[in-house]
């Protein structure tokens, strides 16, 4: 049988120096709940990668966010699908957001971010991103 494919995206926030980081709900497979990751979600058919961006961070933490360049994109398999992550460049006029999707939010500098447990895909992003 074969997986199920998510086309997901996420924004890389920047404050300063630091990045926001979000904690995944108690909810999902083991391996990604309460795990950290940049915030996103998955693109609708239909959608393109900028418009789900928006939506997802308006529906999760009722934000509204300057989705700017493409960043990188990894292709990440998991037990139950695959997943291709694509991060984008964000900026936000305040810092004025709610967790409506998440248990939890911080901003940390890049050399921070082991201090965290990221969801696996997140953590080949950051690779890929501060190499």
């Amino acid at each position: 049988m074969e997986k199920k494919h998510l086309n997901v995206v996420c924004a890389v926030v920047h404050d300063g120096d630091k990045i926001l980081c979000t904690q995944r709900l108690r909810k999902g497979p083991i391996y990604i709940a309460e795990h950290w990751e940049f915030p996103g979600g998955k693109v609708k058919e239909g959608e393109s990668d900028y418009e789900a961006l928006r939506r997802e961070l308006l529906e999760e933490m009722d934000w509204n966010v300057y989705v700017g360049s493409k960043l990188c994109s990894i292709e990440h398999e998991y037990p139950d699908f695959t997943i291709r992550l694509t991060a984008y460049d964000c900026m936000a006029h305040d810092n004025d957001f709610k967790l409506l999707a998440h248990i939890d939010s911080c901003w940390l500098k890049p050399e921070e971010f082991s201090k965290l447990k990221w969801t696996e895909a997140d953590a080949a992003l950051i690779k890929q991103l501060w190499k």
